[in-house]
């Protein structure tokens, strides 16, 4: 690789990477709560069912694996920008 193709390609490969990541760190939104199917360890799903007070928005996360499958954690947390439909 010459040093010209390597001040080139190695910036746009570390601005890829962070796109990728920036993408996936945005959390999914459904309306239902049983609208969610195989929640992952980790994974932050916004459930806009209304259960939440004013300006906050129900959060189901996948908190701990246990015998049985993923425990699914819930909390209201502030709803960021406008309410989507």
């Amino acid at each position: 690789m010459t040093r010209f193709s390597a001040c080139f390609l190695l910036p746009l490969l570390g601005a890829l990477a962070l796109a990728t990541l920036a993408t996936s760190a945005v959390a999914e939104q459904v309306s239902r709560e049983q609208d969610i199917v195989g929640l992952r360890l980790g994974q932050r799903i916004l459930v806009d069912d209304g259960s939440c007070p004013a300006g906050q928005i129900k959060e189901v996360a996948g908190a701990r694996m246990t015998a049985s499958g993923i425990l699914a954690t819930r909390n209201c947390v502030p709803r960021i920008g406008p309410k989507k439909r």
